[in-house]
């Protein structure tokens, strides 16, 4: 059975790590304290706790304000009330002056939004993010990755984003493999016949494509693309050219996130067949979050598909 976690307490308990050794780690919410779990971190540091009501655009331009004496503040609140919002002030105010604030978007995804339907399923932020210069773009798979990546967040100079989910995300069997941001992570290795670029919550999808791939005789590698800005370029284009076929799947609209990403790249560096699995730019129903990946074809059954597909446009 898939074990499940929560990326909303990951991230305010690693942030609350982080400011019992820093001083300079604020939180800024816009009425989102609850949406973030972080009610412990306000109690415990409430000099260190902005709650500016529901005002998303003056959480960021707050926050820039804070950057500018030093201050290292994460704002965190709900992913398409960040990047749709406030895009001007995360543009505008904190990405072309290079500040160092930190922004964490809730309820990534179609499958994050079962509670609240259409208008809180966010599936543009990461392409909105991805054409802002300056902005590192993060997409952990579960919980773990969700501590990591804040780590790796907080100690890079200049803006960033993470998507993190509903609270309710599953938890990826592979911490053996470490995490390091701008880079991607093999998690599974068959063979090169083809290769599954993913991230985030689709994660275990893919991994169990692939090992019903292998036991159709089709050699996988499965890589977890979990920083798409600034993109694994290197070892992204190498398994490109070692592979000549490649499958990318995630949990948002096919143009703009991961798919446009590697599509890019291949185009540039190493042009070979490619096929996108996400939302085909369509706005998703609500439901819950198994039978909505399903419904929207990113399903198991569709991965196998979509690489079989894949695989008879391969040059040979």
């Amino acid at each position: 059975m898939t074990a499940f976690g929560n990326t909303r307490i990951a991230f305010i308990e690693t942030l609350t790590e982080l400011a019992e050794q820093d001083p300079k780690a604020v939180l800024v919410c816009a009425d989102s304290v609850l949406v973030v779990k972080g009610k412990d971190f306000a109690r415990k540091y409430p000099d260190r706790f902005i709650d500016v009501g529901i005002a998303e655009q003056n959480a960021v331009a707050c926050a820039a304000g804070l950057a500018t004496c030093g201050l290292i503040p994460f704002v965190a609140t709900y992913a398409g009330f960040i990047t749709m919002r406030a895009c001007e002030q995360v543009r505008t105010f904190t990405a072309y002056p290079g500040l160092n604030v930190k922004l964490v978007g809730a309820n990534g995804g179609i499958s994050a939004g079962e509670r609240e339907g259409v208008t809180h399923q966010f599936f543009e932020d990461l392409g909105i993010m991805r054409t802002i210069p300056g902005i590192t773009v993060v997409v952990p798979a579960d919980e773990d990755q969700v501590r990591h990546a804040t780590r790796a967040i907080y100690k890079v100079q200049g803006p960033a984003y993470m998507r993190i989910g509903s609270g309710r995300d599953p938890v990826v069997d592979c911490r053996q493999v470490s995490f390091e941001l701008g880079k991607i992570r093999i998690l599974a290795e068959y063979g090169k016949d083809i290769v599954l670029f993913t991230n985030g919550f689709v994660v275990n999808r893919v991994l169990s494509a692939a090992e019903a791939l292998n036991k159709q005789g089709v050699r996988a590698t499965v890589a977890d693309v979990h920083t798409i800005k600034p993109l694994d370029r290197y070892a992204v284009a190498a398994l490109l050219e070692q592979t000549g076929a490649a499958v990318t799947i995630e949990d948002h609209n096919i143009i703009g996130g991961l798919g446009s990403a590697i599509a890019e790249l291949s185009v540039e560096e190493c042009p070979i067949p490619i096929r996108r699995l996400g939302l085909q730019d369509c706005y998703p129903r609500s439901g819950m979050p198994d039978l909505l990946l399903d419904y929207y074809r990113i399903g198991v059954s569709d991965i196998i598909t979509a690489a079989l597909d894949v695989l008879k446009r391969k040059s040979v």
